[in-house]
């Protein structure tokens, strides 16, 4: 299992959003940058680049930074926030970017997905699917900075997307995110047994190297961690197992 370090941009900034909520922001860093040179010291060998700006108003102006970002090659870089158009992924895409995330259009637009996994590549695209689980234990999506509930659930809609050939998911339980409770073990389990042949990346609420060690446990391909990072939750002797450098 990659453990694949968050960075997530608002203003030129490092930031954590409480749950997706931009009125209870954080700043970790005035230079993303920094934080991008930590982790790449700890052996990092791909992080997960939020655009903030980009999700909220289409905006581009982080993008500098993670050219700069990408222009170090020491690491792959996967980039979501506000790619809602072709145009857009391959601008990213071209920048050297390695994979682009979709978020909230993967579920309001899944035929437009579908075209430019086509276009760019079905490896040069990850899903990225926030849920929301009701009391019967089914996830579905939510879209829009988890404002909108859809009536689609993440089990039918990845079966869509595999179908056509895509095989990088990202899902986030939103109740866990950044909220360091521990991420929801039960879902990404039942994820595996539905879809063994994604390669699932799992995000929210980690924040112990037991967290860790039970997501690999489980079969995903991937855990993504931003605040637990951020804030030094996890010993560099507990981290080692995942980021060789720490």
């Amino acid at each position: 299992m990659q453990l694949i370090p968050a960075i997530d941009m608002k203003d030129g900034r490092c930031v954590r959003l409480f749950q997706g909520d931009f009125a209870a922001e954080t700043v970790y860093a005035t230079d993303p940058t920094e934080i991008f040179d930590r982790y790449l010291s700890f052996g990092a060998q791909r992080v997960h680049l939020v655009d903030l700006d980009g999700a909220k108003d289409g905006s581009q102006r982080n993008l500098p930074i993670i050219r700069s970002m990408v222009e170090r090659r020491a690491a792959e870089i996967q980039v979501g926030g506000g790619l809602r158009t072709l145009a857009r992924v391959q601008e990213v895409l071209s920048a050297g970017v390695q994979r682009a995330v979709i978020g909230s259009v993967a579920v309001t637009a899944p035929n437009d997905v579908i075209a430019w996994g086509l276009s760019v590549g079905f490896d040069r695209l990850v899903l990225a699917f926030d849920v929301r689980i009701d009391t019967s234990g089914t996830p579905w999506l939510t879209t829009h900075g988890w404002q909108n509930q859809s009536t689609t659930s993440l089990w039918d809609a990845v079966d869509n997307y595999v179908a056509q050939g895509f095989r990088h998911v990202l899902c986030t339980d939103i109740s866990r995110d950044g909220a360091l409770t521990g991420p929801n073990q039960s879902l990404y389990k039942e994820a595996l047994r539905r879809f063994p042949q994604v390669q699932w990346q799992a995000s929210g609420g980690v924040a112990s190297a037991a967290d860790l060690h039970a997501l690999r446990d489980s079969g995903v391909a991937a855990v993504i961690s931003g605040r637990a990072l951020l804030e030094n939750k996890i010993s560099r002797e507990d981290l080692q197992p995942f980021l060789p450098n720490a």
